[in-house]
């Protein structure tokens, strides 16, 4: 593997035209023509051990071994499982051809990516740009070890060499017959070109971080990425304070007797506390940033290595589970100042000289326990934002690679933003209700009233506002998405330049 991340072409061919049948380029090996359908046929009845028309995990470890090719017993399972459509634990040769062909499509669009001379062939020189472009700079001489040293289990010959032509590059059948057999669910070439959440920062807490290559761990541009992000974050939550701040207020004191609407927040704002009253709360929400996102991975990496995987990156399902418990962690640590920033947004003018008095006053009047308050639907809160998120992104990403990708992964800065905004507000929507009951509990001590558990306020708010009552605020939460986007993206594209982070 010359490193995780794909390299843009110079240029690209004009875009090839797709079969019905498969999907693919009608001049291309994926296309099923009689030599594919004959080399598919003949590797399946090697593979199906006991000829009993099914590959199980069994049958493909033994019909590996046969081939020479090594492969783990928690890569033959992902094969499997990858390809079983019909969840019966083994593949039939329709299941087997569907995957293969899958499979071959992604790898030709690696292939293709990091073929940037598009001759056809993979060097030595390419590899170098490839690994420079993940801020790893080695000789040519050391390109051409790591050629000699990826070794490969091909399927019609005993192991040898990658490149089994020894011209020192690499061509299409050779990097197909090398990754062939390998589980294709998380290619981290393609996976690597679709990051997001260090980008798309909208005030909101994002509960599955970045993964980072090897390659990037060592090499340090793991943290650039995390500080820029962050900077990235600083830039829109201080642009969009304003709107977050109606939010909180809508959230708390809107009602059926009290229809706080968008102007009239704003105009209420402004008459009690000037136009620097839009700000309050801005500072503690900027300053939890950096200690959140830090937790969070280096939660998210523990926990990576605690649930044993022994892959670059994860498979959707051990993302949402690793991604969701470093969100709790990350959440329970810093979470007293989520409670801070709610108090701030809501006071009135002269209430609190600043971030410490306002401690002091939570701690002298209400105690610690205070701090704590609305942590149960804030922890609820992260498994639907979570799984919606990812769900939805994942689902978006699949549908543009199966339809539009054909000579690269890379699908640009538009698609990449239009799919991220759209996941993390759908994963806003499902958790909001939760989001404004927290903010309730967090403000309930400034309030008249009675201190209400969780399910006593849902209960309070559906018989008194409706079920349209958990989702007061929403417009303003909704209006603030794609200018904290915005500026987000472009914040995080300057300091990434400044740090010297190489973009893709």
């Amino acid at each position: 593997r010359f490193g995780s991340r794909s390299v843009r072409l110079v240029s690209a061919p004009e875009p090839a035209r797709f079969c019905e049948r498969h999907d693919c380029p009608p001049d291309s090996e994926l296309c099923g023509g009689p030599e594919q359908e004959h080399r598919l046929k003949v590797l399946f009845q090697i593979l199906d051990v006991n000829g009993d028309g099914g590959i199980c995990v069994n049958d493909l470890s033994i019909g590996l071994k046969k081939l020479g090719v090594h492969r783990t017993e928690h890569e033959v399972r992902k094969i499997v499982k990858a390809g079983d459509k019909d969840l019966d634990g083994q593949l039939d040769f329709e299941e087997f051809v569907h995957y293969l062909r899958d499979h071959e499509k992604k790898l030709r669009l690696v292939f293709k990516s990091l073929d940037k001379k598009n001759d056809g062939q993979i060097d030595s020189q390419e590899i170098m740009q490839s690994l420079r472009d993940l801020g790893i700079n080695i000789s040519e001489e050391q390109a051409e070890e790591i050629l000699k040293r990826i070794r490969m289990g091909q399927i019609w010959t005993p192991v040898l060499y990658m490149d089994k032509n020894g011209t020192m590059s690499i061509d299409w059948d050779e990097w197909r017959d090398y990754h062939l057999l390998h589980p294709a669910s998380n290619i981290p070439e393609i996976i690597l070109y679709w990051k997001h959440s260090t980008i798309l920062d909208v005030g909101e807490s994002l509960i599955v971080p970045d993964e980072f290559t090897a390659e990037e761990l060592q090499s340090g541009m793991w943290w650039r990425h995390l500080v820029a992000g962050g900077g990235a974050g600083a830039a829109s939550r201080t642009c969009t304070a304003p709107l977050d701040r109606l939010k909180v207020m809508m959230q708390v004191h809107a009602s059926k007797n009290n229809s706080m609407r968008i102007t009239g927040g704003f105009l209420q704002m402004i008459r009690e506390g000037g136009v620097r009253s839009l700000w309050r709360g801005n500072g503690i929400n900027v300053i939890k940033i950096a200690p959140e996102s830090a937790i969070k991975f280096m939660a998210y990496e523990q926990i990576k290595r605690l649930i044993g995987s022994d892959q670059e990156t994860l498979g959707i399902t051990e993302r949402f589970v690793s991604g969701s418990l470093a969100g709790a962690i990350a959440q329970s640590s810093i979470y007293p100042m989520e409670v801070l920033k709610t108090r701030l947004a809501l006071r009135r003018t002269g209430q609190y000289s600043g971030i410490v008095d306002c401690a002091k006053h939570i701690i002298q009047k209400e105690s610690v326990a205070a701090f704590y308050k609305g942590y149960v639907p804030n922890m609820l809160g992260i498994i639907p934002y979570a799984g919606i998120d990812l769900a939805v992104y994942e689902t978006l990403k699949n549908s543009w690679l199966q339809r539009f990708a054909t000579d690269s992964a890379d699908p640009g800065v538009f698609v990449l933003l239009a799919c991220g905004t759209t996941s993390s507000t759908c994963g806003q929507l499902a958790s909001y209700p939760l989001a404004l009951v927290r903010t309730r509990m967090q403000a309930q001590a400034s309030q008249e009233g009675p201190q209400m558990s969780m399910t006593s306020l849902f209960r309070h708010i559906i018989r008194t506002e409706g079920p349209t009552g958990l989702y007061r605020g929403l417009a303003p939460n909704f209006m603030k998405v794609i200018p904290s986007v915005s500026i987000s993206y472009v914040v995080y594209e300057s300091l990434k330049i400044r740090l010297g982070v190489q973009s893709k």
